[in-house]
């Protein structure tokens, strides 16, 4: 048995060398010691009739990485001024499951796109999506990531001190998040 705790790794990109799997790799050397879980969602689109035969296998495998977790971490980039579509639909699915894994669950969002505002309009609208699933967003401070094809050195780290610094806090703020919700007993 470890104390280290679950951090769950999100990233609403699919493409093998996505900026938003590289900023989340940062998140969680940020974060410190804990074990890590990475999301996958590669799921079926959402559809009532599938939902009718039962939750797809690989809904649940997602809806118990997040009961698992102590925490998330979820990145997402800016599609059309919008979090992707991928996460959406991995949203509408764990919305099908009872009791709702991510009620009271501690999470982190960011962002990395190719724009200037860095997915600002995507962690917008991301933040809006989860408000049905109540789990205790944290407000800031804001991982914007603008330019990202030009934010990462060759391994992986971001070049730009205060976005690192920005991460770092964060992930202090998840950190302490977890604690709190472990000195209270949730």
């Amino acid at each position: 048995m470890t104390d280290e705790p679950l951090l769950l790794l999100v990233c609403g990109s699919l493409r093998k060398e996505s900026r938003n799997a590289a900023l989340l790799n940062e998140a969680a050397r940020l974060f410190g010691p804990a074990r890590i879980e990475r999301a996958d969602l590669r799921l079926p689109l959402y559809d009532g009739d599938l939902e009718a035969q039962g939750i797809p296998p690989e809904v649940m495998r997602l809806v118990e990485q997040f009961r698992r977790a102590d925490a998330a971490a979820i990145a997402t980039p800016e599609y059309n001024k919008n979090l992707s579509g991928v996460l959406k639909n991995a949203l509408d699915w764990i919305s099908r499951v009872k009791p709702q894994p991510l009620l009271d669950k501690p999470v982190a969002i960011m962002s990395a796109a190719a724009g200037r505002s860095g997915g600002e309009r995507s962690q917008f609208s991301l933040r809006h999506c989860l408000t049905p699933f109540q789990p205790r967003v944290l407000q800031g401070p804001e991982v914007l990531i603008a330019n990202c094809d030009q934010a990462f050195d060759e391994d992986g780290r971001l070049k730009d001190d205060q976005a690192q610094a920005l991460l770092r806090r964060l992930m202090n703020k998840l950190r302490a998040e977890i604690a709190l919700r472990a000195a209270q007993g949730s």
